[in-house]
């Protein structure tokens, strides 16, 4: 009896697929929203931009160069 009440309640669930012929959603579930990058590797991008820029500003502070200066070749007179 309660393998029938199941099998009625699928039914019932999915006879409308029957009518969509070839337009069916693959799930049922509602589908959310991924992003292509994960908030792990995102933090990970964000902390060695920063890192590198506080480097690439104490870097220039020690040296004295201004940092559009570095690595480029003094002029000659």
């Amino acid at each position: 009896m309660v393998a029938k009440q199941r099998i009625r309640m699928a039914n019932e669930k999915h006879s409308k697929n029957i009518t969509q012929r070839g337009n069916v959603a693959k799930t049922l579930r509602p589908q959310e929203e991924k992003y292509p990058v994960g908030p792990w590797l995102l933090a990970l991008f964000v902390f060695v931009v920063c890192g590198s820029v506080c480097f690439q500003l104490s870097y220039s502070n020690v040296v004295g160069e201004s940092p559009l200066q570095i690595g480029v070749g003094t002029p000659e007179t």
